[in-house]
């Protein structure tokens, strides 16, 4: 069964559904479709934050432990004045 669907989107993302729609050589409404099915799949995904955090750490990223520490100085004390209030 067909469900004939109206909704407004902006230019942009028009232009991005007619750009999807050529490249994959498909409707429009198969570029939704697939969308729609890759868009559940991600979301019923759970990430393994262990699995992040090592990819953070394998990056280099985050930061140095002095400013780390500096960082959490400030908050502490923002948040004695913050209960204090």
């Amino acid at each position: 069964m067909t469900h004939r669907t109206t909704f407004a989107l902006d230019e942009a993302t028009a232009r991005r559904l007619r750009q999807l729609s050529a490249r994959w050589n498909v409707s429009q409404a198969e570029v939704v479709r697939r969308s729609l099915e890759q868009a559940e799949k991600t979301a019923s995904e759970k990430p393994n934050p262990v699995a992040l955090l090592r990819q953070l750490h394998e990056k280099g990223g985050g930061i140095d432990r002095e400013t780390a520490d500096k960082w959490i100085t400030e908050v502490y004390e923002d948040r004695k004045h913050w209960r204090a209030s």
